[in-house]
């Protein structure tokens, strides 16, 4: 049963789709939860569709002939963007794909430098890029490489767009050939527009808007999947964040934790300012500046607890999180979980140190995934002591870690995270409610961070009570959070609040977030 013949009063299941397991909520009209399933998200995604809302529908009490429950879906089911760099210099090349992919949702699988030939075309075919980043040096360079680039990515069979991102002089010519080969092509300003400097900025907006198109995945947008499943996850994760900052009075965060990417939301109630002062460039959700408040996103598409959990371990070393013992003893994990999910089945934790090491995965992922976001959005700034001025332009606006002489707490100046010191912008802690949903609390300031996704359903209270304990007490973050209620979403709840909101059922969500959100 994938229709939708109910409407407010019926009971709705709310459906998740992952890039790994299909998730399906039935709540009934009141926002009672009254179901739960879930089902490995299947090649033809349908198949699992089907699977997991029979299962939640099963427990709606037909018996008392009430209307079939409507389905509400969301996906994710595309995973991240996979994003492949074409460039002149590889150092300079991986940085800029690195930058631009960073709080966009896409991640880079593959890096060519110099004169693409026939070898490194197989190889860049091979990664299956979701779109190719074209370089084209600095300013005043000799576009030689550039146009033989273009040239050569014209003739390459693949549907995957090309983002454009090179000097002005050149891109007329760059244009004209990759759209001679029928390539479609969008063209931003030069992500490396004098030697040294990274203005990526643009070039990620583009590629937020790509993800945003591509992140819904399945059989495409015509037939039953395309109808059903209209709504990104993270819009109607977004979608829950704001029900809470409504019914809170109070700015809140969300972080969802995924198996193959992370993001956080930002989300203040009607009449309050934009989250924390955010830069011009934040993703924003869908209807984000609204007469409902706003809402902003952030999708890191290199953060995931099963596919990318090596990249999580990556980048809890280069933000100083775990220390290299620690990251010997959580390697064989992330092993273990890159080569499941290869596999046909999702990994599941088999015991109690398993579930242990899906938690303090997850807890990394959620860290450092807010510290980005909190970076973003200009609600914290970190000292960047030392590390390699010149990546980016002084002062730039578009790069989320960027201080007053470079970036913070990325490859080449790990030791402004590690090390350094944060102060918070724009955004005050304020103490913690009692019980249920927390009472209004000055509107704007951080009043609750949330943290959701698959990974948190344990009924383990210790093991999650210090997953948030990790969030709340990290050195970066702490400023903003110290006194901030951190709650863990362990029965999956904001995501079909969302859906339900924006379905004409907000007090349905509310409901449902007071009743299951535990303190």
């Amino acid at each position: 049963m994938t229709g939708s013949p109910g409407g407010p009063d019926a009971a709705a299941v709310c459906l998740d789709v992952g890039s790994y397991w299909t998730k399906a909520v039935l709540v009934q009209p009141d926002g009672t939860p009254a179901g739960f399933a879930e089902h490995p998200t299947t090649p033809d995604v349908l198949e699992g569709v089907d699977a997991a809302v029979a299962a939640a529908a099963a427990s709606v009490g037909r018996h008392a002939g009430g209307p079939a429950p409507e389905v509400l879906a969301c996906s994710s089911a595309g995973g991240p963007l996979r994003l492949a760099v074409v460039g002149a210099e590889r150092l300079t090349a991986t940085e800029a794909a690195h930058r631009v992919c960073r709080s966009a949702g896409a991640r880079v699988v593959g890096v060519h430098t110099g004169p693409l030939a026939e070898d490194g075309i197989r190889e860049l075919t091979g990664q299956q890029p979701g779109v190719v980043l074209l370089l084209g040096g600095a300013d005043g360079d000799d576009p030689e490489v550039l146009l033989h680039n273009a040239g050569r990515l014209a003739g390459v069979r693949g549907r995957w767009p090309v983002l454009l991102a090179v000097p002005d002089a050149a891109r007329d010519d760059a244009l004209e050939l990759l759209r001679s080969g029928g390539r479609t092509v969008t063209a931003c300003p030069n992500v490396t527009p004098r030697p040294g400097e990274l203005v990526p900025g643009p070039a990620r907006e583009a590629v937020a808007e790509i993800y945003a198109r591509h992140a819904l995945g399945g059989p495409g947008d015509s037939g039953r999947f395309g109808v059903m499943a209209r709504t990104r996850t993270p819009v109607a994760v977004a979608g829950g964040a704001a029900v809470l900052a409504r019914a809170t009075g109070a700015g809140v965060l969300v972080v969802d934790v995924g198996s193959a990417t992370t993001d956080v939301h930002s989300a203040v109630p009607p009449g309050a300012p934009r989250p924390g002062g955010v830069r011009p460039d934040a993703a924003r959700s869908d209807g984000a500046r609204s007469e409902d408040g706003a809402t902003v996103m952030t999708v890191e598409g290199d953060l995931g607890v099963r596919d990318a959990a090596g990249s999580v371990l990556v980048e809890a070393q280069t933000e100083g999180l775990v220390d290299p013992v620690e990251a010997d003893l959580l390697a064989p994990a992330v092993g273990a979980l890159e080569a499941a999910s290869r596999g046909a089945a999702p990994a599941v934790p088999a015991d109690r140190g398993a579930a242990a090491e899906d938690r303090r995965l997850a807890a990394i992922a959620a860290v450092v995934a807010l510290r980005r976001h909190l970076r973003h959005t200009g609600r914290i700034e970190e000292a960047a002591p030392g590390g390699m001025p010149g990546w980016i332009a002084p002062g730039d606006p578009h790069d989320p870690g960027a201080g007053p002489t470079g970036p913070a707490g990325e490859p080449g100046n790990a030791g402004a995270a590690a090390g350094g010191s944060a102060r918070v912008a724009g955004a005050r802690p304020v103490p913690e409610a009692g019980g249920g949903v927390p009472g209004p609390r000055r509107g704007g300031d951080i009043g609750l961070v949330v943290l959701t996704g698959g990974v948190f359903r344990q009924r383990d209270p210790a093991g999650l009570a210090a997953v948030a304990e990790t969030v709340r007490r990290d050195p970066v973050l702490l400023a903003a959070l110290a006194q901030v209620d951190v709650r863990v979403d362990s029965e999956s709840v904001l995501a079909p609040a969302g859906l339900l909101a924006a379905h004409g059922r907000e007090e349905a969500a509310r409901a449902l977030l007071a009743e299951r959100l535990p303190r």
